[in-house]
């Protein structure tokens, strides 16, 4: 799907909705995404096994370079990286901002690069829950769609996150106290206790957390969609 067939199922998801419930619009937002599901299951799946590692193999593996030529090629790299994440940002935004003129939504959007991905925020406006949904399955398919948009424009596949009403900045911030909350306990009786099944962000945020209480450890079991993070005596 191109940016502009999605706006245009956009179009029609506003035109039929009308004086739409809340469950309508959600189910505007989430029939444009479905006919994408094929193009992007494989990324997911990959982009799954690289949210639970964390990327540490890479950080690891890096060598140390004296020289100064050396040095200067990585800055080097480090700015066209950044451009790139502020590229993709820029592209998201105006896809997002003729979507929400066409859904009829108000919101400001905000660009930012949070290490190797750019981040998109919508806010302030109202209604804007009906853009995230019950679970965060509309704002999923909301991104996928803004990620493919960004992808067609440039040629290659995005990590952006796209975040909507603070729902991911507040679950993020839920879900590392889960995880201190958890380590202590398994800290405290010695054993191990399985948390419910979350999505590849959700592990990886619980992951980070747990790491910094001496004593547990955390790991991944089970399969999508129900493969959750357990925590245990180290």
């Amino acid at each position: 799907m191109t940016a502009e067939t999605a706006t245009q199922a956009g179009t029609d998801a506003e035109a039929t909705a009308g004086t739409q419930t809340e469950d309508q619009a959600e189910d505007a937002v989430q029939n444009a995404a479905d006919s994408d599901a094929v193009v992007t299951s494989e990324a997911t799946v990959a982009e799954t096994d690289a949210a639970d590692t964390g990327d540490e193999a890479s950080d690891e593996t890096d060598d140390v370079v004296d020289s100064d030529d050396s040095d200067d090629a990585d800055s080097d790299d480090d700015e066209d990286d950044e451009d790139r994440l502020v590229e993709e940002g820029e592209i998201a935004g105006d896809y997002l901002e003729q979507l929400l003129d066409v859904l009829d939504f108000d919101g400001d959007i905000d660009l930012d690069v949070d290490g190797d991905r750019a981040v998109v925020s919508i806010d302030g406006g109202d209604d804007l829950t009906k853009l995230v949904g019950r679970k965060g399955e509309v704002l999923d398919a909301l991104q996928e769609l803004t990620r493919l948009a960004v992808q067609q424009a440039t040629g290659e596949r995005s990590r952006l996150m796209l975040d909507i009403a603070r729902w991911r900045s507040d679950r993020r911030d839920r879900l590392a106290r889960l995880g201190r909350e958890v380590a202590e306990r398994v800290l405290s009786s010695g054993e191990r206790e399985a948390l419910d099944p979350m999505t590849p962000f959700e592990r990886k945020i619980v992951h980070d957390a747990v790491a910094v209480v001496d004593g547990v450890v955390s790991e991944s079991e089970g399969a999508e969609p129900k493969r959750r993070v357990v925590v245990l005596p180290s």
